[in-house]
């Protein structure tokens, strides 16, 4: 029999922590019964769930557990997603979803790392985080499937644009290398037929035929951007039982916030993120300064710009419009007294502190009702109609 497994049921570990690497071809598994004990290392084909029953079974045998022994489990948030905890949850595995952002590593300059060092790591970090020490990492918020399918809208909008974007530069690039510039609009093509190079001549051939191609494959991007605009702009009117739609028409009562925004700040945390204080939001943005002091060493680093990529550079906007669109709030007067007068760089830093107070102000009137101080409030309605108008 061998030496690491005992038959003394009563003194065995009360729980199995399983620490996932997840690779694209084959996950490392490490099994362990806490802190102390050398983990126990496999690996098997990804997305083999029956190979990791398997796995999971016969770390219970090797550790000499109860076939019905709790498992703890824990991976990498990334390009798994949360499918895999869902499935945990759905076998009587208690899992943790981890921002790897937050895992503790070594400062050497070239630190060792491979995939079964990963999962030891993980695995201790695991053990760790059961027995209290709560700042070992830090656990993802898992949203539900609808709550996760809500968010896909607005993304995919954020995507067509960034390539509505890279078709016109792409245009606008080739055209300047003859030394031409002209307009990408409807009549592009009949215009690209009368464009003469500096001697004279027509476009070369190939290029005028990729000029053609690139224009139509950005047509079929706008003609979906359209489509995708005028989608959100029909559930907001008309999906009435909606809480999120609910929260995405209060946000649009205010002016300098429309559907583009109000549906991003709504669907990325405001419709799923149970918000405690003002800080938490602000971290969850990544609003919130980076300090750094070690000895007589004392300065800003910045804000952490750890959080929500998107929600932070869509407050960052609206915080410009605000200051335009409410100018008689209390938000925008702190402002033009604090910073406006300032240069450049001092109305920068100002305008992300504001993004981080209007924030607040946007979650305080979401729960209360409320909304900032001074704030103009106008109908939806009105902006809806707008936006179908121009979609249309």
């Amino acid at each position: 029999m061998s030496a690491t497994r005992t038959n003394d049921c009563t003194m065995s570990p009360s729980t199995l922590y399983l620490a996932f690497e997840l690779g694209e071809r084959t996950w490392k598994l490490g099994f362990s019964t806490g802190l102390g004990r050398p983990p126990r290392l496999r690996e098997i084909t990804a997305r083999d769930m029956e190979a990791l029953q398997h796995e999971v079974s016969a770390a219970k045998w090797r550790f000499g557990l109860r076939a019905q022994t709790p498992v703890l489990s824990c991976y990498e948030a990334g390009r798994e997603g949360f499918w895999l905890h869902r499935w945990l949850l759905s076998q009587g595995v208690e899992n943790q979803v981890v921002d790897s952002a937050s895992i503790e590593v070594k400062r050497r300059k070239r630190r060792v790392k491979t995939d079964r060092m990963d999962a030891a790591k993980l695995l201790k970090l695991l053990v760790r985080w059961r027995q209290g020490e709560r700042d070992a990492w830090s656990v993802v918020r898992v949203p539900s499937v609808e709550e996760e399918d809500a968010r896909q809208l607005h993304r995919e909008l954020e995507a067509l644009r960034a390539e509505q974007t890279a078709h016109s530069n792409c245009i606008q690039g080739l055209l300047a290398t003859h030394g031409i510039t002209l307009p990408v609009d409807r009549r592009f093509p009949k215009r690209l037929s009368g464009v003469r190079q500096w001697d004279g001549r027509p476009l070369p051939t190939d290029l005028y035929r990729r000029l053609l191609r690139e224009f139509e494959r950005m047509q079929v991007v706008n003609r979906q951007v359209r489509e995708l605009e005028q989608e959100r702009a029909r559930r907001i009117r008309k999906e009435d039982r909606s809480p999120a739609v609910q929260q995405v028409r209060q946000l649009m009562q205010l002016s300098a916030i429309a559907d583009n925004s109000a549906w991003l700040f709504v669907h990325e945390i405001f419709a799923w993120r149970k918000i405690k204080n003002r800080r938490e939001l602000g971290a969850l943005v990544g609003l919130v300064g980076s300090p750094y002091q070690s000895g007589d060493v004392e300065h800003d680093q910045g804000i952490s710009k750890s959080g929500n990529r998107r929600m932070r550079a869509m407050a960052i906007e609206i915080a410009w419009c605000w200051v335009r669109f409410q100018p008689q709030s209390a938000l925008s007067q702190w402002y033009l007294q604090r910073f406006a007068r300032g240069g450049k760089r001092m109305r920068r830093i100002g305008i992300v502190a504001l993004a981080r107070k209007l924030l607040v102000g946007l979650w305080r009137y979401l729960e209360t009702g409320v909304p900032p101080a001074g704030a103009e409030v106008s109908d939806w309605r009105k902006k809806i109609h707008y936006t179908l108008c121009l979609a249309g």
